[in-house]
C-alpha cells in the first residue's frame, strides 16, 4: 500500500534558497523546463534562513513565494534540482542545514537512483560557481542519486558569455543584482529542468517494467 503522502503523479522537486530573489528566478525557469515534459510536474520548495547558531530566523510559513520543503517533499520526489547562491564557493548555510538533516532518507535509501542536478548564482563572474555546483553535488551522490549535468549539445553552453556550466545552470547577477537572466542562462535553466524530467520518467518506466 502506498504511503498516505505519496503523490498521485510524479514530480521534480526544485529546492532552493534565495536571499535576494535571483536564485528563485532561476528555480522558476527550471520549473518551466520541467513542465515542458508531459506526465510530470515541478514542485517548488525553499528553506528558511538560519542564524549563526543554526536556529530558524523566519516564520513557519513564508509570506510569499514557495513554501518550505518537508522531508516528504524530498522523500517522494522523482528527481531533484537543488539551487543556492554561492557562499565562499559553497552552498548557503540554510540549504546545507536542511540537507544535513536528511540522514534518515540516506539510511533508508529513499533517494537512490533518482536523477539530480544543481544550480547557482553569483554576483561576480568568477565568484565560485563551479566549486559551488560540485560541492552541492556531493551530498546528493552520497544519497545514491544519479547526478546529471548539462551536455554540450545544448548550444547555449557553448555561446554563453555570462553564466552556464556543464555541471549545472548558473547566473551572473552583478554586484547589486542588477543583471537579469541572459538569453543563454535562461535556455540552460529550461534545458536542465527538461533533461531531469525526461530522465526521471525514463527511470520510472524502467523500474515499472
Amino acid at each position: 500500500m502506498a504511503h498516505s503522502n505519496q503523490p498521485a503523479s510524479p514530480y521534480i522537486l526544485v529546492l532552493y534558497y534565495s536571499r535576494g530573489g535571483t536564485t528563485a528566478k532561476m528555480a522558476q525557469a527550471i520549473a518551466q523546463g520541467v513542465e515542458v515534459i508531459s506526465g510530470i510536474e515541478a514542485r517548488l520548495r525553499t528553506v528558511p534562513a538560519i542564524s549563526a547558531n543554526c536556529e530558524a530566523t523566519e516564520a513557519n510559513i513564508p509570506s510569499e513565494g514557495a513554501v518550505y520543503c518537508t522531508e516528504d517533499d524530498l522523500k517522494f520526489c522523482s528527481g531533484l534540482i537543488m539551487g543556492s547562491p554561492t557562499r565562499f564557493g559553497n552552498m548557503a548555510a540554510p540549504l546545507k542545514y536542511f540537507i544535513d538533516g536528511t540522514s534518515n532518507l540516506w539510511m533508508t535509501g529513499k533517494l537512490v537512483n533518482k536523477p539530480a542536478g544543481v544550480f547557482t548564482a553569483t554576483s561576480s563572474l568568477h565568484g565560485g560557481q563551479e566549486t559551488t555546483l560540485m560541492s552541492m553535488a556531493l551530498p546528493l551522490i552520497h544519497h545514491g542519486m544519479v547526478f546529471c549535468g548539462i551536455p554540450y549539445t545544448e548550444s547555449s553552453l557553448v555561446h554563453t558569455e555570462t553564466g552556464g556550466t556543464p555541471y549545472g545552470a548558473s547566473h551572473w547577477s552583478g554586484t547589486e543584482g542588477q543583471r537579469t537572466l541572459s538569453e543563454h542562462e535562461l535556455k540552460l535553466c529550461h534545458a536542465q529542468g527538461k533533461r531531469i524530467a525526461t530522465l526521471s520518467l525514463a527511470l520510472l518506466a524502467g523500474m515499472n517494467q
